[in-house]
Protein backbone atom coordinates (compact mmCIF):
# COMPACT_ATOMS: atom_id res chain seq x y z
CA UNK A 1 0.00 0.00 0.00
CA UNK A 2 1.13 3.56 -0.66
CA UNK A 3 2.62 5.68 2.13
CA UNK A 4 1.70 9.05 0.66
CA UNK A 5 -0.41 10.28 -2.28
CA UNK A 6 -0.82 13.67 -3.89
CA UNK A 7 -4.27 14.86 -4.97
CA UNK A 8 -4.01 16.76 -8.26
CA UNK A 9 -7.34 18.54 -7.81
CA UNK A 10 -9.34 20.90 -5.62
CA UNK A 11 -12.72 21.34 -3.92
CA UNK A 12 -15.00 18.52 -2.83
CA UNK A 13 -13.27 15.78 -4.85
CA UNK A 14 -9.91 16.62 -3.26
CA UNK A 15 -11.57 16.30 0.18
CA UNK A 16 -13.22 13.05 -0.93
CA UNK A 17 -9.83 11.54 -1.82
CA UNK A 18 -8.32 12.79 1.46
CA UNK A 19 -11.10 10.97 3.37
CA UNK A 20 -10.49 7.71 1.47
CA UNK A 21 -6.74 7.96 2.01
CA UNK A 22 -7.16 8.63 5.75
CA UNK A 23 -9.38 5.53 5.99
CA UNK A 24 -6.53 3.54 4.49
CA UNK A 25 -3.85 5.11 6.73
CA UNK A 26 -2.22 6.94 3.83
CA UNK A 27 -0.72 10.43 4.18
CA UNK A 28 -1.92 13.08 1.72
CA UNK A 29 -0.51 16.08 -0.12
CA UNK A 30 -2.80 18.82 -1.41
CA UNK A 31 -1.83 21.12 -4.24
CA UNK A 32 -3.52 24.49 -4.54
CA UNK A 33 -3.61 27.70 -6.52
CA UNK A 34 -3.24 31.11 -4.89
CA UNK A 35 -7.04 31.48 -5.08
CA UNK A 36 -7.50 28.29 -3.03
CA UNK A 37 -5.04 29.12 -0.25
CA UNK A 38 -7.81 28.97 2.39
CA UNK A 39 -9.63 25.93 0.97
CA UNK A 40 -10.55 22.95 3.13
CA UNK A 41 -8.53 20.46 1.08
CA UNK A 42 -5.45 22.52 1.96
CA UNK A 43 -6.40 22.51 5.64
CA UNK A 44 -7.15 18.80 5.98
CA UNK A 45 -4.32 17.31 3.91
CA UNK A 46 -1.15 16.34 5.79
CA UNK A 47 0.93 18.61 3.55
CA UNK A 48 0.09 21.30 1.00
CA UNK A 49 2.02 22.90 -1.85
CA UNK A 50 1.09 26.04 -3.78
CA UNK A 51 1.55 25.33 -7.49
CA UNK A 52 0.68 28.66 -9.11
CA UNK A 53 -1.76 31.51 -9.63
CA UNK A 54 -5.55 31.27 -9.81
CA UNK A 55 -5.79 30.49 -13.52
CA UNK A 56 -6.02 26.68 -13.86
CA UNK A 57 -3.70 26.57 -16.90
CA UNK A 58 -0.96 27.93 -14.63
CA UNK A 59 -1.76 25.74 -11.62
CA UNK A 60 -4.02 22.66 -11.66
CA UNK A 61 -3.38 22.00 -15.38
CA UNK A 62 0.37 22.76 -15.19
CA UNK A 63 1.92 19.28 -15.37
CA UNK A 64 5.50 20.34 -14.46
CA UNK A 65 4.23 22.16 -11.35
CA UNK A 66 2.14 19.17 -10.21
CA UNK A 67 5.03 16.74 -10.77
CA UNK A 68 7.46 19.06 -8.97
CA UNK A 69 5.10 19.16 -5.96
CA UNK A 70 4.93 15.35 -6.03
CA UNK A 71 8.72 15.01 -6.15
CA UNK A 72 9.52 17.49 -3.38
CA UNK A 73 6.98 15.82 -1.07
CA UNK A 74 8.19 12.33 -2.03
CA UNK A 75 4.78 10.79 -2.81
CA UNK A 76 4.20 7.27 -4.12
CA UNK A 77 1.13 8.04 -6.23
CA UNK A 78 -1.10 10.79 -7.65
CA UNK A 79 -4.90 10.75 -7.63
CA UNK A 80 -6.24 13.11 -10.34
CA UNK A 81 -9.90 13.28 -9.19
CA UNK A 82 -12.16 14.30 -12.09
CA UNK A 83 -11.74 17.13 -14.58
CA UNK A 84 -8.36 18.91 -14.88
CA UNK A 85 -5.70 16.22 -15.65
CA UNK A 86 -7.81 13.13 -14.86
CA UNK A 87 -8.08 11.91 -18.47
CA UNK A 88 -4.81 13.36 -19.72
CA UNK A 89 -2.78 10.40 -21.01
CA UNK A 90 0.34 12.58 -21.30
CA UNK A 91 0.12 13.40 -17.59
CA UNK A 92 -0.29 9.70 -16.73
CA UNK A 93 2.79 8.98 -18.86
CA UNK A 94 4.85 11.67 -17.11
CA UNK A 95 3.83 10.18 -13.75
CA UNK A 96 5.06 6.78 -14.92
CA UNK A 97 8.38 8.21 -16.17
CA UNK A 98 8.82 9.99 -12.82
CA UNK A 99 8.35 6.77 -10.88
CA UNK A 100 5.00 7.90 -9.47
CA UNK A 101 1.92 5.67 -9.72
CA UNK A 102 -1.00 7.29 -11.55
CA UNK A 103 -4.28 6.25 -9.87
CA UNK A 104 -6.24 5.54 -13.03
CA UNK A 105 -6.04 3.53 -16.27
CA UNK A 106 -2.80 3.06 -18.19
CA UNK A 107 -1.91 5.95 -20.56
CA UNK A 108 -2.48 3.86 -23.70
CA UNK A 109 -5.96 2.82 -22.52
CA UNK A 110 -6.87 6.40 -21.55
CA UNK A 111 -5.74 7.55 -24.99
CA UNK A 112 -7.81 4.83 -26.69
CA UNK A 113 -10.94 5.72 -24.69
CA UNK A 114 -10.41 9.43 -25.35
CA UNK A 115 -10.65 8.89 -29.10
CA UNK A 116 -14.35 8.12 -29.27
CA UNK A 117 -14.28 6.47 -32.68
CA UNK A 118 -11.66 3.95 -31.54
CA UNK A 119 -13.62 3.35 -28.33
CA UNK A 120 -16.74 2.66 -30.43
CA UNK A 121 -14.83 0.09 -32.48
CA UNK A 122 -13.49 -1.63 -29.34
CA UNK A 123 -16.98 -1.84 -27.82
CA UNK A 124 -18.57 -3.05 -31.04
CA UNK A 125 -15.99 -5.84 -31.30
CA UNK A 126 -17.00 -7.06 -27.81
CA UNK A 127 -20.71 -7.08 -28.61
CA UNK A 128 -21.65 -3.86 -26.81
CA UNK A 129 -24.50 -2.20 -28.77
CA UNK A 130 -23.52 1.03 -30.56
CA UNK A 131 -25.47 3.55 -32.62
CA UNK A 132 -25.23 3.15 -36.42
CA UNK A 133 -22.79 5.65 -37.91
CA UNK A 134 -19.46 6.20 -39.65
CA UNK A 135 -16.74 3.63 -39.16
CA UNK A 136 -14.13 6.36 -38.85
CA UNK A 137 -13.46 10.09 -39.10
CA UNK A 138 -15.40 11.94 -41.80
CA UNK A 139 -12.96 13.02 -44.52
CA UNK A 140 -15.37 15.30 -46.39
CA UNK A 141 -18.90 16.69 -46.53
CA UNK A 142 -19.61 14.32 -49.42
CA UNK A 143 -18.73 11.30 -47.27
CA UNK A 144 -20.92 12.73 -44.49
CA UNK A 145 -23.87 13.14 -46.86
CA UNK A 146 -23.49 9.58 -48.11
CA UNK A 147 -23.31 8.17 -44.58
CA UNK A 148 -26.24 10.27 -43.35
CA UNK A 149 -28.38 9.04 -46.23
CA UNK A 150 -27.54 5.47 -45.25
CA UNK A 151 -28.20 5.98 -41.51
CA UNK A 152 -31.24 8.24 -41.94
CA UNK A 153 -31.80 11.76 -40.63
CA UNK A 154 -31.49 13.22 -38.08
CA UNK A 155 -27.81 12.48 -37.43
CA UNK A 156 -25.30 13.98 -35.02
CA UNK A 157 -21.73 15.10 -35.70
CA UNK A 158 -19.33 14.55 -32.78
CA UNK A 159 -15.73 15.47 -32.08
CA UNK A 160 -13.63 12.31 -31.70
CA UNK A 161 -11.83 13.89 -28.73
CA UNK A 162 -14.93 15.71 -27.48
CA UNK A 163 -16.78 16.30 -24.27
CA UNK A 164 -19.19 18.73 -22.67
CA UNK A 165 -21.17 19.20 -25.87
CA UNK A 166 -18.36 20.94 -27.77
CA UNK A 167 -17.71 19.95 -31.37
CA UNK A 168 -21.24 18.51 -31.55
CA UNK A 169 -23.97 19.41 -34.09
CA UNK A 170 -27.37 17.86 -34.88
CA UNK A 171 -28.13 17.65 -38.61
CA UNK A 172 -31.81 17.31 -39.53
CA UNK A 173 -31.59 17.49 -43.33
CA UNK A 174 -28.96 17.13 -46.06
CA UNK A 175 -28.75 20.85 -46.88
CA UNK A 176 -27.48 21.60 -43.34
CA UNK A 177 -24.69 19.04 -43.24
CA UNK A 178 -21.76 20.81 -45.01
CA UNK A 179 -22.09 23.98 -42.94
CA UNK A 180 -22.61 22.20 -39.62
CA UNK A 181 -19.70 19.84 -40.34
CA UNK A 182 -17.40 22.83 -40.81
CA UNK A 183 -18.68 24.36 -37.56
CA UNK A 184 -18.19 21.11 -35.61
CA UNK A 185 -14.65 20.66 -36.97
CA UNK A 186 -13.71 24.26 -36.16
CA UNK A 187 -15.10 24.05 -32.61
CA UNK A 188 -13.46 20.66 -32.00
CA UNK A 189 -10.10 21.98 -33.21
CA UNK A 190 -10.32 25.01 -30.93
CA UNK A 191 -11.49 23.04 -27.86
CA UNK A 192 -9.43 19.84 -28.15
CA UNK A 193 -6.68 20.62 -30.72
CA UNK A 194 -8.14 17.75 -32.79
CA UNK A 195 -10.63 18.82 -35.51
CA UNK A 196 -11.70 15.26 -36.41
CA UNK A 197 -15.43 14.54 -36.38
CA UNK A 198 -17.52 11.39 -36.85
CA UNK A 199 -21.22 10.81 -37.52
CA UNK A 200 -23.85 8.66 -35.86
CA UNK A 201 -27.62 8.30 -35.71
CA UNK A 202 -29.26 10.98 -33.55
CA UNK A 203 -31.67 9.85 -30.84
CA UNK A 204 -33.99 12.81 -30.24
CA UNK A 205 -35.21 12.32 -26.66
CA UNK A 206 -32.99 9.67 -25.08
CA UNK A 207 -32.35 8.72 -21.51
CA UNK A 208 -28.71 9.05 -20.48
CA UNK A 209 -27.65 5.84 -18.70
CA UNK A 210 -24.14 5.05 -17.47
CA UNK A 211 -22.56 1.95 -15.93
CA UNK A 212 -19.92 2.11 -13.19
CA UNK A 213 -16.96 -0.22 -13.64
CA UNK A 214 -13.97 -1.24 -11.55
CA UNK A 215 -11.12 -3.29 -13.01
CA UNK A 216 -7.91 -4.44 -11.35
CA UNK A 217 -4.47 -4.79 -12.93
CA UNK A 218 -4.80 -8.59 -13.09
CA UNK A 219 -7.54 -8.76 -15.75
CA UNK A 220 -10.59 -8.84 -13.45
CA UNK A 221 -13.58 -6.57 -14.15
CA UNK A 222 -16.63 -5.77 -12.00
CA UNK A 223 -19.66 -3.68 -13.05
CA UNK A 224 -21.56 -2.02 -10.19
CA UNK A 225 -24.87 -1.35 -11.89
CA UNK A 226 -26.03 1.79 -13.64
CA UNK A 227 -26.97 5.40 -13.00
CA UNK A 228 -29.68 7.54 -14.60
CA UNK A 229 -28.25 10.92 -15.66
CA UNK A 230 -31.00 12.27 -17.94
CA UNK A 231 -31.63 15.53 -16.04
CA UNK A 232 -29.19 17.80 -17.88
CA UNK A 233 -28.89 21.35 -19.12
CA UNK A 234 -26.62 22.01 -22.11
CA UNK A 235 -25.05 18.55 -21.69
CA UNK A 236 -24.19 19.28 -18.03
CA UNK A 237 -25.78 16.89 -15.53
CA UNK A 238 -27.88 18.33 -12.70
CA UNK A 239 -29.37 15.26 -10.99
CA UNK A 240 -28.32 11.61 -11.05
CA UNK A 241 -29.87 8.53 -9.52
CA UNK A 242 -29.18 4.83 -9.13
CA UNK A 243 -30.41 2.44 -10.22
CA UNK A 244 -32.13 3.72 -13.37
CA UNK A 245 -35.93 3.33 -13.24
CA UNK A 246 -35.82 2.31 -16.92
CA UNK A 247 -33.26 -0.54 -16.81
CA UNK A 248 -34.72 -4.01 -16.28
CA UNK A 249 -32.76 -6.75 -14.49
CA UNK A 250 -32.52 -8.65 -17.79
CA UNK A 251 -31.09 -5.63 -19.69
CA UNK A 252 -28.73 -4.83 -16.82
CA UNK A 253 -27.37 -8.38 -16.82
CA UNK A 254 -26.84 -8.37 -20.61
CA UNK A 255 -24.99 -5.03 -20.60
CA UNK A 256 -22.86 -6.03 -17.61
CA UNK A 257 -21.74 -9.23 -19.36
CA UNK A 258 -20.82 -7.40 -22.57
CA UNK A 259 -18.94 -4.66 -20.67
CA UNK A 260 -16.90 -7.18 -18.69
CA UNK A 261 -15.73 -8.70 -21.97
CA UNK A 262 -15.08 -5.35 -23.65
CA UNK A 263 -13.08 -3.86 -20.78
CA UNK A 264 -11.20 -7.09 -20.23
CA UNK A 265 -10.25 -7.22 -23.92
CA UNK A 266 -8.80 -3.69 -23.92
CA UNK A 267 -6.94 -4.15 -20.62
CA UNK A 268 -8.86 -1.50 -18.72
CA UNK A 269 -7.91 -0.94 -15.08
CA UNK A 270 -9.10 1.22 -12.17
CA UNK A 271 -12.47 3.05 -12.11
CA UNK A 272 -14.41 4.08 -15.20
CA UNK A 273 -17.87 4.87 -16.47
CA UNK A 274 -19.40 3.59 -19.69
CA UNK A 275 -22.09 5.93 -21.02
CA UNK A 276 -25.14 4.93 -23.09
CA UNK A 277 -28.19 6.49 -24.68
CA UNK A 278 -31.53 4.71 -24.31
CA UNK A 279 -34.10 5.20 -27.07
CA UNK A 280 -37.90 5.06 -26.84
CA UNK A 281 -37.80 1.27 -27.36
CA UNK A 282 -35.59 0.97 -24.23
CA UNK A 283 -32.58 -0.16 -26.27
CA UNK A 284 -29.16 0.98 -25.04
CA UNK A 285 -26.40 2.31 -27.33
CA UNK A 286 -22.80 2.97 -26.28
CA UNK A 287 -21.56 6.57 -26.59
CA UNK A 288 -18.29 6.88 -24.64
CA UNK A 289 -16.06 5.81 -21.75
CA UNK A 290 -15.00 8.25 -19.04
CA UNK A 291 -11.68 6.87 -17.84
CA UNK A 292 -11.85 8.32 -14.31
CA UNK A 293 -14.04 8.63 -11.24
CA UNK A 294 -17.30 10.52 -11.97
CA UNK A 295 -18.88 13.43 -10.09
CA UNK A 296 -21.93 11.22 -9.47
CA UNK A 297 -20.08 8.21 -8.06
CA UNK A 298 -21.71 8.58 -4.57
CA UNK A 299 -25.10 7.28 -5.75
CA UNK A 300 -23.43 4.01 -6.75
CA UNK A 301 -21.62 3.88 -3.40
CA UNK A 302 -24.93 4.35 -1.58
CA UNK A 303 -26.68 1.40 -3.28
CA UNK A 304 -23.72 -1.01 -3.39
CA UNK A 305 -21.80 -0.21 -0.18
CA UNK A 306 -18.54 -0.07 -2.16
CA UNK A 307 -16.21 2.90 -1.50
CA UNK A 308 -15.14 3.60 -5.07
CA UNK A 309 -12.29 5.99 -4.23
CA UNK A 310 -10.76 3.58 -1.72
CA UNK A 311 -11.13 0.89 -4.40
CA UNK A 312 -9.24 3.08 -6.88
CA UNK A 313 -6.34 3.48 -4.48
CA UNK A 314 -6.24 -0.22 -3.58
CA UNK A 315 -6.37 -1.27 -7.25
CA UNK A 316 -3.51 1.11 -8.10
CA UNK A 317 -1.46 -0.40 -5.26
CA UNK A 318 -1.78 -3.81 -6.95
CA UNK A 319 -4.64 -5.45 -5.05
CA UNK A 320 -6.99 -7.85 -6.78
CA UNK A 321 -10.69 -7.06 -7.03
CA UNK A 322 -11.72 -10.11 -5.03
CA UNK A 323 -9.96 -8.67 -1.96
CA UNK A 324 -11.76 -5.33 -2.42
CA UNK A 325 -15.23 -6.64 -3.33
CA UNK A 326 -15.64 -9.80 -1.29
CA UNK A 327 -19.35 -10.45 -1.92
CA UNK A 328 -21.51 -10.41 -5.07
CA UNK A 329 -22.70 -6.91 -5.93
CA UNK A 330 -26.29 -6.27 -4.85
CA UNK A 331 -28.22 -3.07 -5.56
CA UNK A 332 -29.93 -2.02 -2.32
CA UNK A 333 -32.60 0.68 -2.35
CA UNK A 334 -32.38 3.89 -4.36
CA UNK A 335 -30.08 6.92 -4.30
CA UNK A 336 -30.39 10.43 -5.80
CA UNK A 337 -27.76 13.16 -6.13
CA UNK A 338 -28.28 16.89 -6.74
CA UNK A 339 -25.32 18.98 -7.88
CA UNK A 340 -25.52 22.25 -5.97
CA UNK A 341 -24.02 24.99 -8.13
CA UNK A 342 -23.10 28.57 -7.26
CA UNK A 343 -25.29 30.10 -9.93
CA UNK A 344 -28.59 31.95 -10.28
CA UNK A 345 -31.41 29.35 -10.33
CA UNK A 346 -33.28 31.14 -13.16
CA UNK A 347 -30.63 32.86 -15.31
CA UNK A 348 -27.93 30.21 -14.61
CA UNK A 349 -25.33 33.02 -14.35
CA UNK A 350 -22.35 31.97 -12.19
CA UNK A 351 -22.40 33.49 -8.71
CA UNK A 352 -18.96 33.50 -7.09
CA UNK A 353 -18.54 35.26 -3.76
CA UNK A 354 -18.36 34.84 0.00
CA UNK A 355 -20.67 32.40 1.81
CA UNK A 356 -22.03 34.36 4.77
CA UNK A 357 -24.17 31.56 6.20
CA UNK A 358 -24.32 27.79 5.69
CA UNK A 359 -26.49 24.98 7.04
CA UNK A 360 -25.83 21.50 5.72
CA UNK A 361 -28.76 19.04 5.90
CA UNK A 362 -28.53 15.80 7.82
CA UNK A 363 -30.77 13.04 9.12
CA UNK A 364 -31.31 9.46 7.99
CA UNK A 365 -30.05 8.64 4.52
CA UNK A 366 -28.47 12.05 3.79
CA UNK A 367 -24.87 12.72 2.71
CA UNK A 368 -23.26 16.02 1.66
CA UNK A 369 -19.91 16.10 -0.18
CA UNK A 370 -18.63 19.68 -0.13
CA UNK A 371 -15.64 21.92 0.49
CA UNK A 372 -17.85 24.94 1.27
CA UNK A 373 -17.88 26.58 4.69
CA UNK A 374 -19.16 29.77 6.34
CA UNK A 375 -16.98 32.75 5.32
CA UNK A 376 -15.42 30.62 2.59
CA UNK A 377 -15.05 32.29 -0.80
CA UNK A 378 -16.24 30.65 -4.02
CA UNK A 379 -13.69 31.86 -6.60
CA UNK A 380 -14.76 32.79 -10.14
CA UNK A 381 -12.02 30.76 -11.84
CA UNK A 382 -13.34 27.21 -11.62
CA UNK A 383 -16.43 25.04 -12.05
CA UNK A 384 -19.50 26.40 -10.25
CA UNK A 385 -20.37 23.20 -8.35
CA UNK A 386 -19.98 23.79 -4.59
CA UNK A 387 -21.63 20.67 -3.14
CA UNK A 388 -23.21 17.33 -3.89
CA UNK A 389 -26.33 16.42 -1.93
CA UNK A 390 -26.89 12.65 -1.92
CA UNK A 391 -29.77 10.75 -0.36
CA UNK A 392 -30.60 7.06 -0.02
CA UNK A 393 -33.96 5.38 0.61
CA UNK A 394 -35.56 1.95 0.56
CA UNK A 395 -37.12 2.83 -2.81
CA UNK A 396 -37.21 5.74 -5.26
CA UNK A 397 -40.10 7.54 -3.60
CA UNK A 398 -38.49 7.46 -0.17
CA UNK A 399 -35.26 8.77 -1.72
CA UNK A 400 -37.18 11.55 -3.49
CA UNK A 401 -38.95 12.55 -0.24
CA UNK A 402 -35.63 12.63 1.59
CA UNK A 403 -34.13 14.78 -1.15
CA UNK A 404 -37.01 17.25 -0.89
CA UNK A 405 -36.55 17.42 2.89
CA UNK A 406 -32.77 17.80 2.58
CA UNK A 407 -33.08 20.59 -0.03
CA UNK A 408 -35.41 22.47 2.34
CA UNK A 409 -32.79 22.22 5.10
CA UNK A 410 -29.84 23.17 2.85
CA UNK A 411 -29.19 26.88 3.43
CA UNK A 412 -26.49 28.87 1.62
CA UNK A 413 -26.41 32.63 2.25
CA UNK A 414 -24.35 35.29 0.50
CA UNK A 415 -24.54 33.77 -2.99
CA UNK A 416 -27.21 32.38 -5.29
CA UNK A 417 -27.33 28.60 -5.70
CA UNK A 418 -29.26 26.07 -7.79
CA UNK A 419 -31.18 24.74 -4.74
CA UNK A 420 -34.53 26.36 -5.78
CA UNK A 421 -34.16 24.82 -9.25
CA UNK A 422 -33.59 21.36 -7.76
CA UNK A 423 -36.75 21.70 -5.66
CA UNK A 424 -38.75 22.45 -8.84
CA UNK A 425 -37.29 19.39 -10.57
CA UNK A 426 -37.88 17.03 -7.63
CA UNK A 427 -41.53 18.17 -7.40
CA UNK A 428 -42.20 17.95 -11.16
CA UNK A 429 -44.84 15.32 -12.09
CA UNK A 430 -42.57 13.83 -14.78
CA UNK A 431 -39.73 13.41 -12.29
CA UNK A 432 -42.06 11.88 -9.71
CA UNK A 433 -43.27 9.36 -12.33
CA UNK A 434 -39.70 8.78 -13.68
CA UNK A 435 -40.65 10.01 -17.16
CA UNK A 436 -37.13 11.19 -17.89
CA UNK A 437 -35.07 12.09 -20.95
CA UNK A 438 -32.37 14.61 -21.82
CA UNK A 439 -35.00 17.14 -22.99
CA UNK A 440 -36.62 17.26 -19.53
CA UNK A 441 -35.03 20.59 -18.56
CA UNK A 442 -35.80 22.25 -21.90
CA UNK A 443 -39.48 21.29 -21.54
CA UNK A 444 -39.68 22.41 -17.91
CA UNK A 445 -38.00 25.75 -18.55
CA UNK A 446 -40.00 26.44 -21.70
CA UNK A 447 -43.26 25.81 -19.84
CA UNK A 448 -42.17 28.12 -17.00
CA UNK A 449 -41.34 30.88 -19.53
CA UNK A 450 -44.96 30.84 -20.71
Amino acid sequence: MFNKILIANRGEIALRVICAAKDLGIRTVAVYSEADRHSLHVRFADEAVCIGPAKSTRSYLDIPSVISAAEITNVDAIHPGYGFLSENADFAEVCEMSGIKFIGPRPDVTRLMGMKQQARAAMKAAGVPILPGSEGVLSSAEEGLEMAARVGYPVILKAVAGGGGRGMRVVREAAELPGLLAQAQSEAGAAFSVPDVYLEKYVGAPRHIEFQVLADEHGNVEVLGERECSIQRRHQKLIEEAPSPAVSPKLRKRIIESLKKALGDIGYSNAGTVEFLMDEDESLYFIEVNARIQVEHPVTEMITGVDLVKAQIRIASGEKLDTIITEPIQLRGHAIECRINAEHPETFAPCPGRITGLNLPGGAGVRVDTAAYTDGVIPPYYDSMIAKLIVHGRDREEARARMRRALDMFVVEGIYTSIPLHKRIIDHPDFIDARLDTNFMARMLAKAAH
